[in-house]
């Protein structure tokens, strides 16, 4: 069952709204913006019917908190006005309310109202549910080609992917770098990450599938993939004319082999001019490699792996990020999936 917040400071109203919706949905009766903050804590609605004029808080300047929230944002927010003039409606609607009631209001009118506005939520939400299936699925396929041609490294798109989200999920836990991470869509940022090593499909079989060591001269060719990701996601961006899906595809392949102390590459950045995400997979990638034949190297044990991030800590890597990788490091060996819910849970409580 759905679940509507009512709030407004006037009981009648509230009783009146209350008896109109109660039973399609669960509904709470708040008398004031104060009350439907305290709730929100605990309960995430599915739409709020929101007085304009209540004292304290009023409906504009309760709407403005909602929307600077990364949960909030999202409800949709129906007014409820006995102001008929059009500046209050033009405000409304452009601080991102999605329609307004008159008081005092019809209970039908009401009730048919609010179920519109669930359906046409329900709606959107499925449709963004199928765009992300999609840009997904892109990833993951063009990940595989890729994968496919790099005849040493078998499994480690899977694998990074399922190491960075056990990194992000103790990040969470442990409060670290959180502000950032509060911005992330996890849902995108976590398929993106298939993408870091994209721009290997743009090398030659010589080099890439080599046996034995690489020369000097073959290695600056391995290194051009960081760059080589990047313009192939630019042309993705370029013909979609979007690229919310692909911002942390970018940053994962040009920038995952930066270095925290600059002697990294492409570019040589130190610190925190390397994005995050790229430090985050920096860590995830390493190990993979260590702990993976090669035709140059036996594998490292899992012991072995993590004390050599734990050596290049503040050299290779972020110091924060080894930290939480340390108290996660025995979870790297268990060749496991993630459980995305469970993530979106944790990063919810952000």
């Amino acid at each position: 069952m759905k679940t509507i917040f009512i709030v407004d400071d006037n009981t009648t109203n509230l009783i009146i709204a209350k008896k109109a919706l109660s039973g399609s949905y669960k509904t709470f009766a708040l008398t004031s913006a104060e009350k439907m903050f305290q709730i929100l804590d605990k309960i995430n609605p599915d739409l709020i019917l929101l007085d304009i004029e209540m004292p304290d808080i009023n409906g504009f300047e309760a709407l403005s908190i909602l929307r600077k929230n990364k949960i909030s944002r999202k409800i949709p927010v129906i007014f409820l006005t006995a102001k008929h003039d059009p500046e209050s409606e033009l405000r409304g609607f452009e601080m991102g309310a999605v329609d307004f009631i008159n008081k005092p209001f019809s209970m039908p009118v009401l009730a048919k109202r609010v179920e519109t506005h669930i359906e046409i939520d329900s709606l959107i939400k499925k449709s963004l549910r199928s765009v992300r299936r999609v840009h997904n699925a892109t990833i993951n396929i063009i990940a595989n080609m890729v994968e496919n041609r790099d005849k040493v490294t078998g499994g480690h798109i899977d694998r990074t992917q399922k190491h960075l989200a056990l990194l992000v999920n103790e990040m969470i836990r442990a409060g670290i770098y959180t502000d950032e991470i509060s911005k992330w869509d996890l849902e995108v940022l976590l398929p993106s990450a298939q993408l870091h090593d994209v721009g290997k499909i743009k090398l030659s079989d010589h080099v890439l599938n080599k046996p034995g060591e690489l020369t000097n001269d073959e290695f600056d060719i391995i290194k051009q993939h960081c760059e080589e990701g990047e313009r192939i996601i630019d042309g993705i961006i370029e013909k979609a004319q979007e690229d919310g899906f692909l911002v942390h595809a970018k940053r994962f392949a040009g920038c995952h082999h930066e270095k925290w102390d600059g002697t990294g590459y492409p570019r040589g950045l130190a610190g925190e001019k390397i994005p995050l995400e790229a430090r985050l997979i920096a860590v995830a990638d390493v190990y993979d490699a260590l702990v993976s034949e090669r035709s140059y190297k036996k594998p490292y044990t899992h012991e072995e792996a993590v004390e050599i991030i734990k050596k290049e800590s503040g050299t290779h890597f972020d110091p924060k990020i080894v930290e939480v990788f340390l108290n996660v490091a025995d979870d790297f060996s268990v060749n496991t999936g993630f459980d995305m819910d469970k993530l979106m849970d944790i990063y919810n409580e952000i």
